[in-house]
């Protein structure tokens, strides 16, 4: 009898892992799928912010706003793209002397002042332009100016093409936190 009796335990402990391992693999799918994947950076277009093989997690739910960091697929490439949102749908965005204006009103661009110390003195890191975004649309620039493939070469990006906003960067360990 007692031997019986150790059978049906050890195979309801057995059930009982397996219940449990299938769960907890449902709920790492679900999360990596719906609400949050780890991103490997890879080049230098967001330098000084990100560097190659930093390593973040990105939100895949999110309310985009001016200057958010966001993970894309780029068109014409089998390649996510890491860049920094610069205009929403409507925004009418000018480089003009190196000066960002959104809708007619000057921002100042910090994350950018590491890459504008580095050029001579008459240069510029960022070529004048004017665009209008389209609606549905994002235009995009990585924060290395002078080695960023972004909006001023591919164009506006769809919206339905963002994989998700940086939240965290997790790698290297000396730069963990939120990245600005």
């Amino acid at each position: 009898m007692g031997g019986f009796s150790l059978k049906t335990e050890t195979k309801k402990e057995v059930w009982s892992w397996i219940k449990s391992i299938v769960i907890a693999c449902v709920l790492v799918f679900v999360i990596r799928q719906f609400l949050f994947a780890p991103v490997l950076v890879s080049g230098q277009s967001m330098e000084p912010t990100f560097e190659s093989e930093n390593r973040v997690v990105i939100s895949k739910i999110h309310k985009l706003d001016h200057f958010d960091l966001i993970v894309f697929h780029a068109p014409g490439s089998k390649e996510d793209y890491i860049k920094r949102v610069i205009g929403l749908p409507g925004d009418t965005v000018e480089m003009k002397d190196d000066k960002l204006f959104i809708n007619g009103k000057e921002y100042e661009e910090t994350y950018v002042q590491a890459n504008k110390e580095r050029i001579f003195e008459n240069q510029k890191l960022t070529e004048d332009f004017e665009v209008t975004v389209p609606e549905g649309q994002l235009f995009v620039l990585g924060d290395n100016r002078r080695n960023s493939t972004d909006s001023r070469t591919i164009g506006c990006i769809d919206e339905s093409a963002v994989v998700g906003k940086v939240g965290f960067r997790f790698y290297p360990f000396n730069s963990i936190g939120i990245p600005k």
